[in-house]
């Protein structure tokens, strides 16, 4: 059984998709990148600024569904450009993450427009 979770705090989804979806106990989130969910445009020009807001918009969609950071498992980060913006992602990323932190694949992708893009797995914990 699936069921979706949503919030306005979040943007909304830009093609066939669901914020986040609930299933087996688990809470999966779409991709979300750093748009503003009040005026649907890119925050930031710096890997620091994106991540800030891709972050943001995850914990809104993972406060819908009662949860937050501590709930996470798993998380999986697309950079655009990998080498450049690892430190800077990283930085932004453990202060607002706890420990222990949830494990963690990062790769390099060819991002549309935006430098990061992010997606979490959650158990209630």
């Amino acid at each position: 059984m699936r069921e979706a979770f949503q919030t306005e705090q979040a943007p909304k989804p830009g093609g066939s998709y669901s914020q986040g979806i609930a299933a087996g106990g688990f809470y999966y989130t779409a991709g979300l990148g750093p748009i503003d969910p009040a005026t649907g445009q890119v925050v930031g020009e710096t890997i620091e600024e994106q991540t800030a807001q891709v972050l943001d918009n995850l914990e809104a969609i993972l406060a819908a569904a009662g949860l937050g950071w501590g709930d996470v498992v798993k998380v999986t980060t697309h950079l655009q450009e990998l080498h450049r913006d690892f430190a800077g992602y990283d930085k932004v990323y453990r202060s607002r993450l706890v420990e222990p932190y949830p494990v963690r694949t990062t790769v390099g992708s060819q991002l549309m427009n935006i430098l990061v893009e992010i997606d979490v797995v959650a158990v209630r914990a």
